[in-house]
């Protein structure tokens, strides 16, 4: 972060301070932990704790004051209505500073990948900054612009939301230069109601957005493929039609990720690999590539970026242990999602037998049974050759699979990590490949680190 006026950010946040305002500010945090010397702490409310509690803390450790809520003896403090609707504030007009490319992105399914393959193309011509992990909410999303400073050239801002109204107000903090959606599924169907609403609740990237922004869009889902795109420019990408902006053509998969032919206005193409499986990734590569051809970076430098992704811990990470491999998918789950990973499972080239361990996807609502089961027949249309399931609703995902004409001897319910792992232990085989996907509340991966 580069130093700004405390008069500064006392107007952003339109705050109530009694105090001189003319010193300058080197960090801006929530975490009284991380309070250093010339920094101001925002006392934000959360589910398990106050930061009210920590202003005096803060306050002894060199924080020239705190925003609050309300007066705190013995602490100079900025007084505003929210402390979370302060702290985009503050973001918002500390990223005013910086004429910058600014990136943001937000899906269903795919966003943090997407994100990922945008950093790494991007990075090949400008210094980027990215969200890191997945703090993609109203606290995530103004920690990620508080960190930029004059060294950077571009940043890549990941959106996530539970809500409709969510990521309007990220995107109006971020305003950014460049918006990409990867897809419309049904994670938070259960908030939301209908896959019409999230697509609504998605577009509302663009509210931050000046009309000189373009949408890029993937013409593989149907909800996008027919989007308005409010008078801007339209950018799209397919693994399927020739007809979008940018495709992807002679796609050879193979066991340490896809190879793969970028093709591109017009006539222009060029050969790109990436190290991850799934054809999904291969859309969330030509999203990297739609950006970075449209803030004019040449297609060798774009192609030689996304060949560096590397997937993170527990996201479609593939590992061998020992003859056996292992597929960990386990921070989030939704139908989209689980056929993204049942599709690596099945394109995996192993002596053994595919094993796919599945635990419950949240959020759907009165959708859950019915997407449970059509994860069951993609269990068979992929040719898994044992399921485990771990879960209340998991149970559908077996009625799924044994109605499509899943062998229902090949497939176990389990009520406890305990008998899944025990199972797992006495059934494991040289040459086994095992899938372990699941909503990141069923915390899949203890099951993994135990066996």
């Amino acid at each position: 972060m580069d130093k700004v006026k405390l008069s500064e950010i006392v107007n952003a946040c339109d705050g109530s301070y009694g105090y001189a305002s003319d010193v300058y500010i080197d960090s801006i945090t929530i975490d009284s932990e991380k309070v250093q010397k010339n920094s101001v702490f925002i006392a934000i409310k959360g589910e398990r704790f106050d930061g009210h509690d920590f202003v005096l803390k803060a306050i002894e450790k060199g924080a020239e004051c705190a925003v609050t809520e309300r007066a705190v003896d013995g602490a100079k403090c900025i007084i505003v209505d929210s402390t979370r609707a302060a702290y985009l504030n503050i973001a918002h007009e500390y990223r005013k500073r910086f004429d910058i490319p600014l990136v943001a992105v937000t899906g269903s399914v795919g966003k943090t990948t997407t994100k990922e393959f945008i950093w790494r193309a991007l990075s090949e011509s400008f210094k980027t900054l990215k969200t890191e992990g997945n703090q993609n909410n109203d606290i995530g999303l103004p920690q990620t612009l508080l960190r930029l400073s004059s060294d950077d050239q571009a940043a890549v801002i990941e959106m996530g939301m539970n809500h409709q109204g969510e990521i309007s107000r990220l995107s109006q903090c971020a305003a950014p230069t460049v918006c990409v959606i990867t897809n419309i599924g049904t994670s938070h169907i259960e908030n939301l109601g209908s896959r019409e609403n999230i697509l609504k609740a998605k577009l509302e990237i663009l509210d931050g957005a000046d009309l000189s922004a373009p949408l890029i869009i993937s013409l593989d889902d149907k909800y996008l493929s027919g989007v308005d795109a409010r008078s801007r420019k339209l950018i799209t990408y397919s693994v399927k039609s020739k007809s979008a902006d940018v495709f992807a053509d002679d796609i050879v998969k193979n066991d340490s990720g896809i190879s793969f032919r970028i093709c591109f206005d017009g006539k222009e193409s060029i050969d790109a690999c990436i190290n991850v499986p799934g054809v999904h990734n291969v859309k969330n590569a030509l999203a990297a590539f739609c950006v970075g051809r449209y803030l004019g970076m040449n297609a060798e430098d774009i192609v030689r970026g996304i060949a560096k992704f590397e997937p993170d811990g527990i996201r479609q990470n593939i590992e061998k242990i020992g003859s056996v491999t292992v597929i960990k998918d386990c921070y989030n789950a939704s139908y989209e999602s689980m056929q993204s990973a049942l599709d690596i499972l099945s394109s995996l080239s192993v002596s053994g037998r595919r094993i796919a361990v599945l635990g419950d996807m949240k959020e759907l609502g009165s959708m859950s049974k019915e997407l449970h089961k059509k994860v069951g027949e993609l269990v068979y249309k992929n040719s898994v050759d044992i399921l485990l399931c771990l879960g209340e609703d998991t149970g559908y995902i077996i009625k799924g699979a044994v109605k499509a004409g899943f062998d229902e001897n090949n497939a176990k319910h389990f009520d406890s990590k305990d008998k899944l792992i025990e199972y797992i232990l006495n059934l494991k085989q040289d040459g086994d490949a095992f899938l372990f996907k699941a909503s990141r509340l069923v915390k899949l991966e203890e099951v993994i680190e135990r066996l």
